[in-house]
């Protein structure tokens, strides 16, 4: 089983300018239409099994609207190979309502984006949010470290992370990025031995890049099979998540990547999908 943790798509009106846009931010290609047909038609030329959209509000506004398309996506493709989490923006009041209304709709949890909303993990906004996630047992996963379309911001740095634990205590907290995207070093210094999943998303190999910006070859590089493994080391593949960050890498590429670590089976088949299907109590 192959289950991909982190995908994002857009509704058909705006997925074309959505996706034109974000390329020329990054400087990067997608690798689907953002379209959940464009989805499935990848998942199924990679033989993946099931996909989790992760949906970001970028305003408060937003947030109530997303969570209730998102439970009537579930209601529709139940069994189909496609699940999606709701959403939550700091700056939205009544966050404990929303939550409960969240966990009520059956959705498994929330993705939070703290750069594109604007607010760092450890204020106070995203902590009383977090906690109240944890209490009704909810996945809270957090976009983590630089983005490529904001150079130097960073507003979920492995410090952060660290705070937001040693506050809120254990629950079912995913770093997307593996810990913090080219803030890996940091990942394994501050947050060994701590109780949270990191998914693959955007993170292995190197980026390929779009022909209309000058790459450096050293910004292309994300982590190679030696750096990945001493994310295996210091936090177990059984807190590996697989994900692609659909559509931004190439499903195939991810997939032969984890595959071809120099890892026994059964920890390539953990972080492949089982790891997954326990975490969303499959």
């Amino acid at each position: 089983m192959i289950i991909d943790m982190h995908t994002h798509i857009f509704p058909d009106k705006i997925a074309a300018a959505t996706i034109d846009k974000l390329s020329n931010v990054s400087h990067t290609p997608a690798f689907t239409d953002g379209t959940l047909n464009g989805l499935q038609k990848s998942m199924d030329a990679a033989q993946i099994n099931l996909s989790v959209v992760l949906p970001v509000a970028t305003n408060s506004k937003q947030v109530e609207k997303i969570n209730s398309s998102s439970a009537a996506l579930n209601e529709k493709f139940s069994g189909a190979g496609i699940i999606s989490l709701g959403c939550i923006h700091p700056d939205f009041t009544n966050y404990r309502a929303e939550l409960s209304r969240v966990k009520n709709y059956g959705l498994k949890g929330i993705k939070i984006h703290p750069v594109y909303q604007d607010t760092n993990l450890n204020d106070t906004k995203y902590m009383r949010i977090i906690d109240r996630a944890a209490e009704l047992d909810l996945i809270v996963v957090t976009h983590a470290g630089l983005d490529i379309g904001f150079p130097g911001v960073v507003k979920c740095s492995p410090q952060m992370i660290k705070n937001v634990v040693d506050e809120v205590g254990e629950f079912k907290f995913v770093l997307a990025h593996m810990g913090g995207w080219k803030n890996w070093d940091d990942v394994l210094k501050i947050l060994g031995g701590a109780k949270v999943y990191l998914d693959t998303s955007f993170s292995t190999g190197e980026i390929i890049p779009r022909r209309d910006f000058n790459w450096a070859a050293e910004d292309l590089k994300l982590l190679d099979a030696a750096q990945f493994m001493e994310f295996v080391k210091t936090f177990g593949a059984e807190k590996i998540l697989f994900g692609t960050d659909s559509p931004w890498t190439s499903p195939k590429t991810s997939i032969d990547f984890i595959k071809n670590l120099p890892l026994a089976d059964d920890d390539k088949n953990k972080i492949l999908g089982l790891n997954a299907k326990k975490l969303l109590s499959l």
